[in-house]
């Protein structure tokens, strides 16, 4: 019988691929889901949230894997990332710790986590890195911080990687800032290494695309001229006017009752001098390496 993995976002961007590479390494997967969705082989759908702990001990009922991959990703307060990226985390670990029978688990959390001072998402899911690390007992129970992934899906960078081909790239932050890209496949199959190590590390692992010295804008601009063979022109967007354009998308929002993406505290991320990585503990711990660079994704149209 092929092992069980539980499985919280499945329906994401990153979770649905994720799916796929488990299903492709011979998995049985069983997934969380607020609603009903179509049919896949191998893979078994139980409806329901974080916010229900019946469905989550159905959910990790037999599994002897779980990988926690649902998160918050827009908010306009701290509470609403909390809601999800902590307490749901919080109830996810209470049903692995009841149901009694997993032997690993494994939460994906974000390179944002590294700096919980820029925005409200950043605290929750380091608060909820700290909850699933609390409640590990004997499980091993690992962390992922990737850094901005991307690939067939994604709808955050797609829009910057295909002006930049197009000649133009919005410079957000400091033209040296420190940057770092994962594909999204290269995630998926770090993910399969870690369930299937045998003896899986337990604890916070950063993980990237594997350039060496990262990226900063000029290196984006200078990639993306060598891929369509044309210059790329680099915009400054002004730091002050996104502020302003995301304090006003706040309080639009807010008036409306709906979750922005743009807000003040995203723009400290967006604008962040730092987000370089360093794939060196996963690398020693299991052996992941990874395999898609942004010049070939670009090349490749991966994206």
């Amino acid at each position: 019988m092929a092992p069980l993995i539980a499985l919280t976002g499945a329906s994401g961007f990153i979770g649905q691929h994720i799916v796929t590479a488990l299903l492709d390494q011979g998995f049985a997967v069983r997934a969380l889901s607020r609603k009903a969705v179509a049919d896949r082989a191998g893979v078994e759908w139980v409806q329901g949230s974080l916010d229900d702990p019946q469905s989550l001990l159905r959910l990790v009922s037999g599994a002897t894997a779980v990988v926690h991959c649902a998160g918050q990703v827009r908010g306009g307060s701290r509470e609403v990332f909390d809601r999800c990226n902590v307490d749901g985390t919080e109830r996810l670990l209470a049903a692995v710790q009841q149901s009694g029978g997993c032997e690993r688990v494994l939460v994906m959390s974000s390179l944002a986590a590294r700096h919980p001072q820029l925005s409200w998402y950043a605290q929750s899911k380091l608060a909820g890195e700290r909850k699933a690390l609390e409640a590990a007992g004997s499980m091993a129970v690992g962390i992922f911080r990737p850094t901005a992934v991307y690939g067939p899906g994604d709808q955050e960078l797609h829009p910057l990687f295909t002006w930049m081909l197009r000649g133009w790239l919005a410079r957000l932050g400091p033209v040296d800032a420190q940057l770092s890209f994962l594909h999204v496949l290269d995630l998926a199959a770090a993910v399969v290494q870690w369930l299937k190590a045998e003896k899986p590390g337990s604890g916070v692992y950063e993980l990237n695309d594997g350039a060496v010295a990262g990226y900063n804008w000029s290196t984006l601009r200078d990639i993306g001229a060598s891929v369509r063979g044309a210059p790329v022109h680099l915009l400054s967007i002004p730091t002050p006017l996104l502020r302003r354009i995301s304090s006003l998308n706040l309080a639009w929002h807010r008036l409306v009752s709906a979750e922005p993406m743009l807000t003040p505290c995203k723009v400290n991320e967006l604008v962040h001098n730092d987000w370089s990585s360093s794939n060196r503990a996963i690398s020693t711990d299991i052996g992941w390496a990874p395999t898609v660079g942004l010049h070939r994704a670009l090349q490749d149209r991966l994206f």
